[in-house]
């Protein structure tokens, strides 16, 4: 049976999860994830082989309770403490850090990672209900806006009191911060799609072209995940396909629906606001949960305000057939339509199916196929410059020219090689294939 949240706090607890770089142990922190969640706790989960740098960022971006890190590479010692004084140095000491790692942490070493101020260690052995009726007990705090929190941990902190004030049903002003005359005004995209199709990565390859074609613009993402309908818990899991969230101009933000059955967290037109009254970011994309036929997150139909100033529906090539495409309410509004993982066999009957249905709509809609597990791949350029031309965006000089440079000169981030692609150019409309690509291998790949 699933167990609630302790009465300290009116919502989940939030803990960020991760395992530190040179590590790729992640079958014990899958374990606890499940757990945590099962327990009515919501895990935002980062992946394995992640630097302190990247681990800090989520933590303030997120307004986590706590930082939870799985480490079995032996170099707890280091890494612990790196972490902890890079919350500190930021001005985020107050977030602590826990962590766990079987044998290899030895009760020698929690004494000394204590002193550094690692807060506590499970060792092996420890039962699973007593690991969750501690971080239970130690780690629910209620969350209240003050003056000490600055930058990006400000603006996570107001998302998590709108998050709150709708899980209490209250009524919460939208946003901590002032209109600014010359604000930037964002253009935000909402993103859609089954589960499955490829949205995260996506929005990730997205990410990369934005931050190429605007050097010093900033980009929000805010990434809805579903609660656990009974215990009330979550894995927000859509930071491990976030490759280009390492950029410290991006801004993540997880969401979980908390029960609201629309595709979106109920705080997520309040999240909106916030981020466009802070002036910080040129571009807002929302990602959804996973939808069905009927489903309509971003009100883009009816007469209720659009929440979005544009949608983007993604589909994998595996939907089903032409009965299932005519059931897709959200393929007759959207403003942009792609076919991901074009690199599946099935993709050339679905370019054909899809534009057909699309054709039906006489809205003179695209379609743009991609595949976006490829770090160059043409589509998603077509794509990205497609969305731009209506925001008002940059398109960088490599993507008008045809041609995607490369992330690691470009956005100045660690990036995993891929397979370089052979594929040819593509555009609207237009499917080639390209060479078939394994899973990502930068995180989350075993997870």
């Amino acid at each position: 049976m699933a167990v609630g949240n302790s009465p300290k706090s009116a919502a989940p607890i939030r803990i960020l999860t991760a395992v530190p770089v040179c590590d790729g142990h992640d079958s014990a922190v899958t374990t606890i994830n499940i757990e945590l969640a099962r327990h009515g706790i919501e895990v935002i989960y980062l992946g394995y082989h992640q630097p302190a740098s990247a681990i800090v960022r989520a933590a303030i971006q997120e307004d986590v309770n706590v930082v939870g890190l799985s480490s079995y590479n032996g170099g707890h010692i280091v890494f612990f403490k790196e972490v902890v004084d890079q919350l500190r140095k930021s001005g985020n000491g107050d977030i602590p850090v826990f962590g766990g790692g079987g044998g290899t942490i030895t009760q020698a070493d929690e004494r000394v990672m204590k002193r550094q101020g690692t807060d506590r260690i499970f060792f092996a052995g420890t039962p699973l209900d007593d690991i969750m009726a501690l971080i239970k007990k130690d780690y629910a705090h209620v969350p209240k806006l003050t003056r000490k929190l600055r930058g990006d941990r400000a603006l996570a902190r107001a998302i998590t009191l709108a998050e709150e004030a709708v899980f209490a049903s209250k009524t919460s002003r939208l946003s901590p911060f002032a209109a600014r005359p010359n604000a930037k005004r964002s253009f935000v995209v909402g993103v859609a799609g089954p589960g499955g199709a490829g949205k995260s990565t996506l929005i990730d390859e997205l990410t990369s072209r934005f931050l190429r074609s605007n050097p010093t613009g900033r980009i929000a993402l805010l990434a809805n995940d579903p609660s656990h309908p009974d215990s009330g818990g979550a894995i927000l899991g859509d930071r491990v396909s976030a490759i280009y969230a390492q950029d410290d101009r991006v801004f993540f933000r997880s969401l979980a629906t908390r029960g609201s059955l629309t595709g979106l967290s109920a705080a997520s037109p309040a999240a909106i606001e916030i981020l466009k009254q802070s002036g910080e970011f040129d571009l807002i994309l929302v990602e959804s949960v996973g939808v069905g036929q009927e489903s309509d997150p971003f009100q883009i139909f009816g007469k209720k305000p659009k929440l979005v100033d544009a949608t983007l529906f993604v589909l994998a090539p595996y939907y089903g057939g032409l009965i299932q495409l005519q059931k897709i309410t959200l393929l007759n509004g959207a403003d942009f339509v792609a076919l991901n993982k074009c690199d599946h066999p099935m993709a050339h009957t679905a370019k054909a199916e899809i534009q057909a249905r699309l054709n039906q709509n006489a809205q003179d809609q695209s379609l743009y196929p991609t595949t976006a597990a490829k770090h160059f791949d043409p589509g998603v350029d077509a794509l990205f410059t497609a969305i731009a031309k209506v925001a008002g965006l940059e398109v960088g000089p490599d993507l008008r020219a045809g041609r995607s440079a490369s992330p690691r000169q470009k956005v100045g981030a660690v990036i995993p090689n891929r397979p370089p692609s052979t594929s040819a150019a593509q555009g609207p409309l237009r499917i080639t294939a390209p060479t078939s690509k394994k899973q990502r291998l930068k995180k989350g790949a075993r997870a």
